[in-house]
């Protein structure tokens, strides 16, 4: 049953460039289990690449591995690509993550799923949910450094998810990654308290 599927899961999302993976690395090093959307999607965008390059062109693909940051070019900037996109990957992350949350489920105990767009989507009957928050001015100043662009690329990527504002108010736990790292490893012990 789908219900028990998810029992001890915990949906730790928030916005580009809010400092998710971190987070997600400061709770491995406390010894917790996490499935990782992203990660999925990546695997996954390899493994397609052939059906890649058939929907967008094979510019995108060079030795069976999908460009990523080429084709994220055209993905951010048309919502019909992305849609496209969507359609082919998102069935196979949820199939990868439940097949992962079914092992994890075993040990009974409270788990992390990283999934980006979880309150978009809303594909997974996850109950708990835990949002990495920075205000949308550090998120850009963050992502323009990371990927070495300017706010105007900055600014159009994170238009492609819900406001980090809307997101902080739906979720049952926050953490505030608007300072540094001391500060982010205090918030995570914090959690750790809460849920555990």
């Amino acid at each position: 049953m789908i219900n028990d599927l998810f029992k001890n899961a915990i949906a730790l999302t928030g916005g580009i460039s809010t400092g998710k993976s971190t987070v997600c690395n400061l709770f491995k090093l406390h010894g917790f289990l996490t499935i990782d959307a992203d990660e999925i999607a990546h695997k996954l965008l390899d493994e397609n690449s052939s059906k890649i390059s058939t929907m967008f062109g094979e510019q995108y693909v060079q030795d069976n591995k999908v460009l990523r940051k080429k084709l994220g070019t055209i993905i951010f900037s048309n919502e019909e690509n992305k849609l496209k996109l969507e359609a082919l990957l998102h069935p196979l992350i949820k199939e990868e993550i439940i097949k992962q949350s079914r092992i994890f489920e075993s040990q009974n105990k409270p788990y992390f799923v990283d999934i980006p767009l979880f309150f978009e989507k809303m594909n997974y009957p996850i109950a708990k949910s835990l949002v990495i928050y920075t205000p949308k001015e550090t998120q850009v100043q963050r992502l323009m450094k990371r990927d070495n662009i300017d706010e105007k690329e900055a600014l159009l990527k994170i238009s492609n998810q819900m406001d980090i504002e809307e997101k902080k108010k739906l979720a049952d736990l926050v953490i505030d990654n608007s300072k540094d790292l001391k500060n982010l490893q205090n918030e995570v012990e914090r959690i750790m308290g809460e849920i555990i």
